[in-house]
C-alpha cells in the first residue's frame, strides 16, 4: 500500500480525488472567477460545499432570496480556514490569478442537483461593489 498524491495546476477546477462519499478538488483562478468575469451564482440543492484557501485571495460571494430580490453578501477568505457553503445558498468565488483553493463536497454533487443563476447588469454591479 502507498500514499497517493494529487495535484492540479491548470485554470479552473479539477476533481483530484473521489470516492463513494466525497470529492476533493483543487480550484484555481479562471477568467469567469475574476472580478471582471463574474456573471452568475450557483447553488447545490442537496449538499454543502467546503472551501479552504491555500494561496492568493478569494472572496466568497453569496445571495439569499427575499421578496425584494437577491440580498448579496461577501466573505473575504483567510488562508487555512474552512468555509462551509450550505446547501441551497447561491454562491460563487471571485479570485486572483495566484489563487489556489481546496474544495470538498459530496461525490453526488452535479448539475443534476444544482442550479445556475445568470445575473443581470445591476446585480453584477452590486456584487462587484461589495467584493
Amino acid at each position: 500500500m502507498n500514499i497517493a498524491v494529487y495535484e492540479f495546476a491548470g485554470e479552473g477546477m479539477q476533481r483530484v480525488f473521489e470516492n463513494e462519499k466525497w470529492t476533493v478538488g483543487i480550484k484555481n483562478w479562471k477568467p469567469a472567477n475574476d472580478i471582471s468575469g463574474i456573471d452568475c451564482l450557483e447553488r447545490h440543492n442537496k449538499t454543502d460545499e467546503l472551501f479552504v484557501l491555500v494561496e492568493g485571495a478569494c472572496t466568497l460571494v453569496y445571495a439569499n432570496e427575499s421578496e425584494e430580490g437577491l440580498e448579496f453578501g461577501v466573505v473575504h477568505m483567510k488562508p487555512d480556514k474552512v468555509y462551509n457553503i450550505p446547501a441551497t445558498l447561491w454562491h460563487n468565488t471571485i479570485t486572483r490569478k495566484d489563487t489556489k483553493m481546496i474544495l470538498i463536497e459530496d461525490s453526488n454533487t452535479s448539475m443534476d442537483n444544482s442550479d445556475i443563476l445568470e445575473l443581470d447588469e445591476v446585480q453584477i454591479a452590486k456584487l462587484r461593489s461589495l467584493a
